[in-house]
């Protein structure tokens, strides 16, 4: 079975509502999405970092339990794992994240990437200057074995970053991914002053032509082959954002999966095919945004499974 790498930071979430904790969540749209991944029974694996201490054995056990493999995540022993706090007060939102890296960092060990996995990554954890040698040889690596990449360009609101400094790190990222899924305030912040479709036409078409952007009513517009295909907003707990972000790439990966999208049939997704993906990609969203983990539920991920295996055994008939 194809294998899912996905590649991003580790970080402790508690969110405060006037001034009171009222909900600590292991959080990060990339680390959400590989806890649903994992529940699907994919052969999913966790890139990352995270300190020996208790924050980080709390974070390891909760990716792990979701059945992804955390073998390829660095405990290092120096610092202290990431913790972001989100303070959320008379409608505003304000967010303080404490981050003690050590200076040797990312010590990973790469798992095996064969043509047709997927990798995803994103987010600052891509244009980290820390991290971007090695994180860049590896996707390199894994687009040269034709794996299919997957971008997330956005950021944490708040993060000290200037973009013209990484604005080269997000170009080539752009350039060696095969799709990229972006919000409307990432293409604010990456493209300041720019509607979505200029920033796609200016910067993004020239280096990958799938693009799937929600917009800021929950909508999503994708541009591929030269067309662009609009759908509705998507249901569900629209107030909790993280949890329809997670399920949507997360969803998306499985649907390329399920529909059987290799890296060699990428040209081929026409607007019935998007729109079969696109059940599975807001399906997903609408459970993740449910659920307080920001991940899919048990019995959904078993009915997911189950049409899974269904899918990939009427591939291995076909192939006889």
């Amino acid at each position: 079975m194809r294998k899912i790498i996905v590649i991003g930071e580790s970080v402790l979430d508690t969110v405060f509502l006037e001034d009171l904790p009222v909900k600590t969540f292991v959080g990060g749209r990339i680390a959400n999405a590989a806890a649903s991944l994992g529940l699907t029974g994919l052969p999913t694996y966790m890139v990352s970092e995270c300190c020996t201490d208790h924050v980080g054995d709390l974070i390891v056990k909760f990716i792990s339990s979701h059945n992804v493999d955390v073998k390829s995540i660095d405990r290092y022993t120096d610092g202290a794992t990431a913790i972001s706090l989100i303070f959320n007060s008379g409608g505003n939102c304000q967010r303080v994240n404490y981050i003690d890296y050590p200076s040797d960092r990312f010590d990973v060990i790469w798992p095996r990437i064969d043509k047709d996995d997927i990798v995803l990554f994103g987010s600052f954890y891509s244009i980290d200057t820390a991290l971007r040698d090695r994180l860049a040889e590896m996707i390199n690596y894994a687009s040269e074995r034709k794996a299919i990449i997957v971008y997330l360009p956005g950021f944490q609101h708040g993060i000290n970053c200037r973009i013209t400094k990484v604005m080269p790190a997000i170009l080539e990222n752009l350039e060696i991914a095969d799709f990229v899924v972006a919000k409307q305030s990432d293409i604010s912040d990456i493209f300041p002053g720019e509607t979505t479709e200029k920033a796609f036409h200016n910067h993004i078409e020239y280096y990958c032509s799938n693009f799937l952007h929600i917009n800021s009513d929950f909508s999503t517009s994708i541009f591929c082959n030269n067309k662009v295909q609009n759908f509705t907003p998507m249901k569900g707990n629209t107030e909790n954002a993280l949890g329809l972000q997670s399920g949507f790439v997360s969803g998306l990966i499985y649907s390329l999966v399920l529909h059987n999208i290799t890296h060699d049939a990428l040209s081929e997704i026409d607007e019935d095919i998007w729109k079969k993906m696109m059940d599975d990609v807001y399906s997903f969203a609408t459970e993740c945004a449910a659920n307080k983990d920001n991940c899919i539920s048990a019995p959904f991920a078993a009915d997911r499974a189950k049409k899974l295996a269904d899918a990939l055994a009427l591939f291995s008939q076909n192939m006889l």
